[in-house]
């Protein structure tokens, strides 16, 4: 729904062709969610059968133009004004990727754990010095300053983004640490009552079996992320 509207965002300034609309979609966003023609055409059409855009001729090249109708016009009202829904939210690889290493057998979860880590701090890092370039931009002015506010919006939610990522993968090692470390004590406590017959943890408690790559004794919660990463250049530190 976002490309949708989006477009309907760009021809509300004025008719456009369907390879213009791609490159302003693209430069507003830095390029963060590409689109392709094709992709761009079939939106059009469908807002086209919708009523909401109307062909409006030709330009000087030959390109079939297309304008936003009142129909349009409502709907992109609509839009800004109505709040993202939340109560449905996106599929998420990652959070996907770690329940399903909870028990996943010769899954070591705190290499993925790890593994993911490097890849959202470096992933921080490039966002971060993208924002210096984008502020730099935006101080300078120009015929693009449109384009490059809009730019700087989009790298700080994603800098937001990874920082809470981040964060949450900290929390994530310290859980399993904790949870195997509670299972550790259960079960040599058990053991001291000289219950021989006690047998393995029942499968519904939180023991280390259940947590297959949760370290297996006590340690020290990861010292986070984020703090050695966010610098001047990051939201909130200006």
């Amino acid at each position: 729904m976002s490309i949708r509207h989006g477009l309907l965002a760009l021809l509300e300034r004025g008719p456009r062709y369907g390879s213009q609309l791609r490159t302003e979609f693209e430069s507003r966003t830095g390029a963060t969610w590409p689109l392709n023609v094709g992709q761009v055409y079939t939106t059009l059409n469908r807002l086209e059968r919708d009523g909401m855009v109307a062909q409006s001729g030709e330009d000087a090249a030959g390109h079939a133009l297309y304008a936003i109708t009142d129909d349009g016009r409502t709907e992109l009202r609509t839009w800004f004004e109505k709040p993202v829904d939340r109560t449905s939210p996106a599929r998420d690889e990652l959070a996907i990727k770690l329940a399903m290493a909870v028990g996943a057998p010769s899954v070591d979860i705190r290499d993925v754990i790890q593994s993911q880590r490097r890849h959202t701090v470096k992933a921080m890092q490039d966002y971060t010095r993208l924002k210096a370039q984008a502020l730099a931009a935006v101080e300078r002015g120009g015929a693009r300053e449109r384009d490059d506010v809009a730019w700087l919006l989009v790298l700080e939610q994603l800098i937001f983004q990874t920082e809470a990522e981040a964060r949450w993968l900290d929390h994530c090692e310290a859980r399993l640490i904790r949870l195997s470390t509670t299972a550790a004590a259960a079960a040599d406590s058990g053991h001291g009552t000289g219950h021989a017959d006690a047998g393995p943890a029942d499968a519904d408690s939180p023991t280390e079996a259940a947590l297959p790559g949760a370290p297996a004794g006590p340690a020290a919660p990861p010292a986070s992320t984020t703090a050695s990463t966010t610098h001047a250049g990051t939201p909130g530190a200006r």
